[in-house]
């Protein structure tokens, strides 16, 4: 009897253990990581340039970007908030993105990670701030987009 139940038990066990596992397991083919990562690339170097029309170029035309001081839905509503509030009123720069994991979902590509950047704040000191960021991708013709770009903000440091 006890034999009984220690083997009902384990094969419980397995049956748990199977869904955990495959939840965890990374599913992403190494070529598409390499065309996001690469993408990622762009994208600091775009912004490390003040470019926001290089930026918005990496969204889909859909795309909403989440952000502390507001959402933004479509291409041209991001490109715009990337110029004012980024590059002319921030001159945001230094800008270092770290990928911490790239998942396949279905048709999309997620990508969670780190960034930090430096901005002028008004008054006229300069200022340190990192935090998080998640990207969903969308296949667009031959190439990856970014649809949904979420950032949180976690920490200011004043470096005058």
């Amino acid at each position: 009897m006890k034999i009984r139940l220690a083997v009902a038990l384990i094969g419980l066990a397995i049956s748990f253990a199977g869904p955990t596992l495959a939840q965890h397991k990374d599913t992403i083919d190494p070529k598409i990581a390499q065309q996001i990562r690469a993408l990622g690339v762009k994208y600091d170097e775009a912004f490390n340039r003040s470019d926001p029309g290089a930026l918005a170029a990496l969204y889909s035309e859909d795309a909403v970007r989440a952000t502390p001081h507001g959402t933004f839905h479509g291409r041209q509503a991001i490109e715009k908030d990337f110029a004012e509030r980024d590059f002319q009123r921030l001159q945001s720069n230094n800008y270092v993105r770290k990928v911490d994991r790239v998942d396949a979902v279905g048709n999309e590509v997620r990508v969670i990670g780190k960034w930090s950047c430096a901005f002028h704040d008004t008054d006229g000191g300069s200022k340190h701030v990192n935090g998080r960021y998640s990207w969903v991708f969308v296949r667009e013709g031959d190439t990856w987009k970014i649809r949904r770009n979420t950032i949180s903000e976690s920490n200011f440091h004043a470096t005058n």
